[in-house]
């Protein structure tokens, strides 16, 4: 038997090979953004169907061969909070569909990874804001990823430049911990947004959805 490798990681996204097995794109601590093959995952009863859906965290033990396989799952989170509610489960999908986007293979994505999680978690609290969510995520992405050129010429509120300042400079444990009021908000938004166009121009499926929500 080949000997496995455990991982700890989120599932980016999973799609369907043939009529039984599942291609799915892991972002891991460990090994960055890898792509395994989860062989059966679809048959009635596979103990890999619940652990490779989208939104899965937890630890995978993988093999190596021509590409990688999952043997194994232990799941500690399903985020079936995001999987139940519709805007929610779309506002998630584009935050995996980001990762997705601006992660390497054997790249350090540990601080990602972590931002992915506290994000998520942050989406199914009741009492955020989840248009404040995603300005905050799209920001701190964009930081980690090495790629915020400061704040952007422009009138904005005081609270709003304090934000942009905060997220920066704040672990990712402690970014969810404000809130702003309304026209804050909006401009933190604004600004969020154009950051975004400009260092992640992609085109995001779950994006255009959100828009006609």
């Amino acid at each position: 038997m080949q000997e496995c490798t455990k991982v700890t990681g989120i599932v980016l996204k999973a799609d369907s090979v043939g009529e039984y097995d599942r291609r799915v794109v892991l972002l891991t601590k460990e090994k960055g953004k890898i792509t395994a093959f989860a062989r059966g995952a679809k048959r009635p009863g596979n103990r890999l169907m619940a652990a490779t859906g989208p939104f899965t965290f937890g630890s995978f033990w993988i093999y190596e061969g021509s590409s990688y396989g999952i043997r194994e799952a232990s799941v500690e989170n399903y985020f079936e909070e995001l999987r139940t509610d519709f805007i929610g489960a779309y506002y998630g999908i584009y935050f995996l569909e980001l990762c997705d986007y601006c992660t390497r293979e054997n790249n350090d994505e540990t601080e990602i990874l972590k931002l992915l999680y506290q994000s998520l978690r942050a989406l199914s609290h009741p009492g955020l804001d989840r248009a404040l969510v995603r300005s905050i995520f799209e920001l701190k992405l964009i930081v980690l990823n090495g790629e915020f050129a400061g704040m952007p010429e422009g009138s904005y509120e005081d609270a709003t430049r304090y934000a942009v300042e905060f997220i920066e400079r704040t672990p990712v444990e402690r970014l969810y911990t404000f809130t702003l009021r309304p026209s804050a908000m909006k401009e933190l938004g604004q600004i969020a947004t154009k950051c975004r166009r400009e260092r992640f121009p992609g085109q995001f499926r779950s994006l255009e959805i959100l828009k006609t929500l």
